[in-house]
């Protein structure tokens, strides 16, 4: 692998008082590649998310370091913070996070807004990227009147639609059914292959391992990587 997009090193984090402190991230190494495609594994409560926020610049760590595209993003004030996660990542989380009465189309019209893009490239990239999740004969719905999966599509859709180096997912599958699933990782396999778009993907579908370049189980505190038997079981 060239030089790593994204390199962690000695990550620690911790959460509680000085009475009860529970260690969720114990030394953490992790190098990814760009436009590789890394999912990470493990019981619930294992710190999965916790790795996702940290690498979206949404926290910081206790200790260690976390470089992506070169940035030492743990050493940014937090404006720069802020620009970094605005210009540079897509975030897929559990919950969809829609705006209830922006429609389909606005939801990802006003994310694209945010990056500063002029109304003919945001209406151009919103209408491909709802094609791209099979949606595009929803755009004028309001997320009420969606499916539960839907709406997940429709997360998936903004994130994808700023273009963004890095995307962080969370359970992006969740609520899907298989069919949509292998869709959605295919299409992330694709954007990574032509866009040299990095994915970091928090799931506990065992789909996910088989479109992925890397996987990893994150259990206490450590990541593991997971052997190609491993992956393969899955």
């Amino acid at each position: 692998m060239s030089e790593p997009y994204i390199r962690v090193n000695g990550v620690e984090r911790s959460f509680g008082d000085g009475q009860r402190v529970v260690h969720v991230l114990r030394g953490v190494q992790l190098e990814v590649g760009a436009g590789q495609l890394v999912a990470l594994f493990g019981p619930s409560g294992s710190g999965k998310t916790t790795l996702l926020n940290l690498l979206g610049a949404l926290d910081l760590p206790d200790r260690g370091t976390i470089e992506v595209g070169g940035q030492p993003i743990t050493r940014l004030s937090a404006r720069a913070r802020a620009r970094f996660r605005r210009l540079q990542v897509g975030f897929i989380f559990q919950s969809d996070t829609l705006l209830p009465t922006y429609t389909v189309h606005e939801n990802i019209d006003l994310a694209l807004r945010l990056r500063g893009l002029g109304y003919l490239e945001r209406r151009r990239r919103t209408h491909a990227a709802l094609a791209a999740v099979g949606l595009s004969a929803w755009e004028g719905h309001l997320p009420g009147e969606v499916s539960g999966g839907q709406r997940q599509r429709v997360s998936i859709a903004r994130a994808l639609a700023g273009h963004p180096a890095l995307v962080l997912a969370d359970e992006p599958t969740s609520g899907l059914d298989a069919r949509t699933v292998r869709r959605v990782l295919a299409l992330f396999r694709g954007i990574a292959q032509h866009q040299g778009t990095t994915f970091v993907i928090v799931s506990h579908d065992p789909l996910v391992a088989g479109f992925m370049d890397a996987a990893y189980t994150l259990d206490g505190g450590r990541l593991h990587p997971r052997t190609v038997d491993e992956r393969k079981a899955d």
